[in-house]
């Protein structure tokens, strides 16, 4: 900021004050465009994050419900399986009629895990918290989108819980060893496609709840008000 100096002695205080009001009119008048510069500043960074956010979080939503819908199909494929297996265990049948109903049964049906999971991208949220955009950014907006990156994350972990708690991973490994055989128990095969079912409907569950949340938050909604 610049400040001319009187070119002219000042003759009298009223000189003196009018130079002086017009000091303080110039640096209050430069500190105010500074700040209205720096405020369209502000607004027009956090308007950019904003977008690029947006633009993740559908590209992530999209993400998500292709994996939804093929875990549906999948989940429907592998309840049916159990649904039948266990009609054909309950006839009391000899274990070599079980065994041959249940081979039939595994090649008619998709018998696979096939879990999908999507790979969720946070680059532009990660960009905004960086170079302090974010804070700029509306406070319930704001809100809205750290809570979907939450549960992204959250998501995920539940998901790797849920792999550890709900699959048996060396039984699931030893059920498909007999099958490639040919031979296998059928009880065992039972229990292997209801742990395969549960996890499936697990996953189907969390990744709904996570499509609603990222919908929400680019409808301007709040997740917990629903």
């Amino acid at each position: 900021m610049h400040l001319e100096l009187p070119s002219t002695a000042l003759k009298s205080f009223k000189d003196f004050l009018k130079h002086y009001l017009m000091i303080v009119l110039s640096i209050l008048t430069a500190l105010g465009l500074e700040a209205w510069i720096e405020r369209v500043h502000h607004q027009h960074a956090a308007e950019a994050a904003s977008e690029q956010i947006d633009a993740e979080i559908r590209t992530n939503l999209v993400e998500v419900r292709e994996a939804l819908a093929k875990d549906t199909r999948q989940a429907d494929v592998l309840g049916r399986l159990r649904d039948t297996l266990e009609q054909d265990l309950k006839t009391k049948a000899p274990d070599k009629d079980l065994e041959q109903l249940a081979l039939t049964q595994i090649h008619s049906f998709n018998f696979n895990l096939n879990l999908r999971w999507p790979t969720l991208r946070q680059e532009a949220w990660d960009v905004a918290v960086a170079n302090q955009s974010a804070s700029w950014i509306d406070s319930k907006r704001m809100y809205r989108y750290s809570a979907v990156y939450a549960a992204q994350r959250e998501t995920a972990t539940t998901l790797e819980s849920n792999l550890r708690l709900i699959i048996n991973g060396p039984r699931m490994i030893d059920t498909m060893t007999d099958l490639r055989s040919g031979s296998l128990d059928p009880h065992e095969l039972l229990r292997v496609v209801a742990q395969m079912d549960d996890m499936q409907e697990q996953a189907k569950s969390d990744l709904s709840d996570l499509a609603q949340q990222m919908q929400n938050a680019l409808d301007g909604k709040d997740s917990a008000a629903q």
